[in-house]
């Protein structure tokens, strides 16, 4: 198994993509595959908001809980954890029952025109600011101007 906290170095990933190793990534985690220059004709899914820099890196990225390529699993983030782990459990124990997404579709799911519904649901527990507080901040800031 190979975990990459930011900052790994990237010619360790690259050599653990060569030799087929398996690798798990979810979230934001496919810019590190992606600066090791590990993407290359892969298929995967990462957080939305990262999906040009995939695309850029010349892999296909699909908008689904969980993308398994190989010996490559990813997932969009924490909201597809449960699906994530299933998928890695399966990828480390050797299972081939996931079908593998790279025999599927061959081009890049279009970029989403709305935020990922797990950021839109977490605005609800967000304090909502008052007309007071808004006029207050508004005339901080012109007090700070001049």
């Amino acid at each position: 198994m190979t975990t990459a906290p930011g900052g790994a170095d990237n010619g360790v990933l690259a050599q653990v993509s060569r030799v087929r190793k398996p690798i798990a990534s979810l979230c934001h985690g496919p810019w590190v595959l992606a600066s090791a220059r590990c993407l290359q004709g892969r298929v995967l899914t990462s957080w939305p908001g990262v999906r040009d820099d995939m695309v850029n890196a010349e892999a296909t990225w699909l908008d689904q809980e969980v993308v398994r390529d190989d010996n490559l699993v990813t997932s969009r983030g924490p909201q597809d954890l449960v699906p994530f782990l299933r998928a890695i459990t399966e990828l480390f124990s050797g299972s081939e029952t996931m079908q593998q997404d790279s025999e599927r579709q061959i081009a890049s799911s279009p970029q989403r025109n709305a935020p990922p519904q797990l950021a839109l649901s977490t605005r609800k527990w967000l304090p909502r600011p008052s007309f007071r507080i808004t006029v207050g901040i508004g005339a901080l800031m012109l007090g700070l101007r001049y």
